[in-house]
């Protein structure tokens, strides 16, 4: 008995020993963490150092806040139209290419982190708009600081790429660059020559995005017409055939394959695009299975699986190879039915002031000061001259910067939504003028300042604040998602302070009204905060933003951008790679970890506040339990600490608006 207690002493002596050991592990893994962040926080601060002795004479603050805008930078790219000349142009390109040509063009784009997650389709469609280009040896392709509009693959030759004329890497055969291009007007920051007589193969921009918006619209209209040719997903409104062709799988199956065997339990649906099956039955009576029926393109199977999960009373097996559209039953129960969207929000009623200045013009505005520098202008704080207390912010945008940069349509679309945009959470647009000059947007003074500013000050947010600013975005995200208009630029820079605390999103050129459940194809946005679909193009709608609303609440609680790189390639790479190969900061609790990951879906159509609930799921959501929707809607709520905001008449000017040529403009007919 004595051994017997002596070796449970033991080895609850052992039980110790190891529960002590795991707490020194989880200790020491936590202090790993902190030490891990604290060495990434000095790398960037290591990183600015640098730069500033790159460039001698600079401030260090100057040159990191201007890198770091940069990265920044909103970017929008001339609008993707497949208007008639530009698809005749597209579709009449073929040139010739040799099988081994067409081998080596596929095989560098599988070694490219964009071109690689072209589907088959979508490269035979690129494929014959492609053409040859020899490159004498010592010739540039581009240089460095020229803007770039087309990606190269290498079929003969080396070429050499240098920054700032050293040499950092050489491009082989079988290898593409320069496909950045491709995505928008980007400037290249190295240049490209050819160390001896060299041949390429050569994408423009325009073909590009224009054979995959083709494709994008066959491949969606085709799939539109399959579910359409259901029975009984026929009386489904479009946008829901159009959510659940998105939600759709393509699988592939070989001759002689059961996909679906009797008397076990399913739970997909499938219609058959391609190919041949056979449906068998095995009855009681018979010993051989009994052939019911034969399926081919156009057909489906497997309907009752998506309202129970009873046993399946058929086999299905494969006669010829057969490519299927499929989609599970719990996917399918998230969009089924029309969608509802947030009810309490669309029924909401809410009171505005009517336009203050009915019957002003430019000339009877004071202006006080300006508040801001933008691309196209500036914002200055106003007031009318006959009244001293109201205050008002003016956009004043140059004509010529917007003509000069291609931005007209962009513009023009901002002013259309926001002045019909009559939210609490939306900077309100009253009314617009225009000179000869420029172009005048009075809005609504929100003086509290933006949310960038206010996470430079305090490095993150607190969970509370964090949640409340985040809550007045989706209730002002749900209401563009009603108008079907997509914002596509959520981010902190675009969130602003009124005097009262509370949080709105400002005007933007990535404003556009889509229709329900439509598609757009422009690159457009802030790199790190777009969306995988801007990124490939294969058409996107609303459900960017919540991508976008996904990276502004991992940015608000741990100070930085989870995708994020030194190039804007990297950023791009690492978006499309997702959220779930990240790890997540300690500053970002589980439950908010929980809500990144279900915005940050890298299928569209599997986003939190994109199913048939809307934003009804994202109020419902963990990180936001106790929360008062209702009081954040009636003003009730009480916001995280006010802004101090300085009388604006302290800095008062005598600056009127030019008399003579201000005028209310509905249109731009004559600009």
């Amino acid at each position: 008995m004595g051994t017997l207690r002596d070796l449970q002493f033991a080895l609850q002596l052992k039980i110790e020993e190891l529960r002590q050991r795991d707490t020194l592990i989880d200790e020491l893994e936590l202090e790993l963490d902190t030490k891990d962040e604290l060495i990434r926080r000095l790398q960037e601060e290591l990183d600015r150092y640098r730069a500033t002795f790159s460039l001698p004479g600079t401030s260090t603050g100057s040159i990191a806040e201007e890198d770091e805008k940069l990265k920044r930078k909103t970017i929008i790219s001339e609008p993707a139209t497949l208007d008639p000349v530009t698809l005749a142009t597209v579709s009449h390109k073929s040139f010739e290419k040799t099988t081994e040509s067409q081998r080596l063009i596929r095989a560098a784009f599988q070694k490219s982190d964009l071109l690689k997650h072209l589907d088959d389709r979508e490269i035979k469609a690129i494929l014959p708009c492609m053409y040859p280009a020899a490159i004498n040896q010592g010739c540039y392709v581009f240089q460095e600081e020229t803007n770039g509009t087309q990606a190269y693959v290498v079929e003969e030759g080396r070429l050499d790429v240098k920054k700032d004329g050293v040499k950092l890497h050489t491009v082989l055969p079988e290898e593409v660059f320069g496909e950045l291009a491709l995505l928008y007007n980007c400037t290249h920051n190295y240049s490209v020559s050819a160390q001896m007589d060299s041949k390429v193969w050569v994408i423009d921009r325009k073909s590009y995005q224009a054979t995959l918006m083709q494709n994008g619209l066959n491949s969606l209209s085709r799939s539109v017409e399959l579910l359409g040719s259901v029975s009984f997903l026929q009386t489904l409104p479009e946008d829901v055939i159009i959510k659940v062709s998105d939600l759709m799988e393509e699988m592939h199956f070989s001759e002689g394959e059961h996909i679906i065997q009797q008397g076990t339990k399913g739970d997909t649906f499938y219609i058959i695009t391609k190919g041949l099956v056979k449906v068998t039955e095995r009855k009681e009576s018979h010993k051989e299975e009994e052939v019911v029926s034969t399926l081919s393109e156009g057909e489906w199977f497997g309907e009752s699986a998506l309202w129970s999960d009873g046993e399946m009373t058929t086999n299905v097996i494969v006669e010829e190879d057969v490519t299927c559209l499929t989609i599970d039953r719990e996917t399918f129960k998230d969009v089924a039915g029309e969608l509802v969207l947030d009810e309490e929000q669309e029924t909401q009623q809410f009171t505005f002031d009517s336009d203050p200045a009915p019957s002003l013009g430019l000339n009877d505005f004071q202006v006080i000061r300006t508040l801001a520098m933008g691309e196209f202008g500036h914002v200055d704080l106003v007031r009318m001259s006959e009244n001293l207390k109201g205050c008002f912010a003016m956009r004043v945008l140059k004509k010529q910067l917007i003509l000069g940069s291609g931005q007209r349509e962009h513009v023009q679309r901002e002013r259309d939504i926001l002045i019909e945009a009559h939210c609490p959470f939306i900077v309100r647009l009253y009314r617009t003028f225009q000179n000869v000059d420029s172009l005048y947007m009075l809005t609504e003074a929100c003086l509290g300042g933006d949310l960038i500013t206010l996470l430079k000050e305090k490095g993150t947010l607190d969970e509370s604040s964090a949640r409340f600013y985040t809550a007045c975005v989706v209730e002002a995200l749900t209401f563009l998602h009603c108008q079907c208009v997509v914002y596509r630029d959520v981010k902190p820079e675009n969130v602003v302070l009124d005097e009262h605390g509370y949080a709105k999103l400002i005007g933007s050129g990535c404003l556009k009204k889509i229709g329900v459940g439509k598609k757009t194809w422009t690159f457009c946005g802030t790199p790190g905060y777009l969306a995988p679909e801007i990124i490939l193009n294969p058409g996107y709608g609303v459900s960017v933003d919540m991508w976008s609303l996904g990276v502004f609440v991992f940015e608000l609680l741990s100070g930085r951008l989870p995708f994020c790189g030194f190039e804007p390639m990297m950023i791009l790479t690492e978006t499309i790679r997702g959220i779930d190969h990240l790890e997540f900061p300690k500053t970002i609790s589980k439950s908010a970890s929980s809500l990144v990951k279900r915005l940050c879906k890298n299928n569209p159509a599997e986003r939190l506040g994109t199913q048939r609930n809307g934003a009804k799921d994202i109020h419902e959501h963990k990180w936001f339990e106790g929360f008062d929707w209702e009081g954040l809607c009636r003003r009730t709520l009480i916001p995280p600490p006010v802004p101090k905001v300085n009388p604006p008449l302290d800095s008062l000017s005598s600056c009127h608006y030019p008399e003579e040529t201000g005028e209310f403009y509905t249109s731009w007919d004559d600009f």
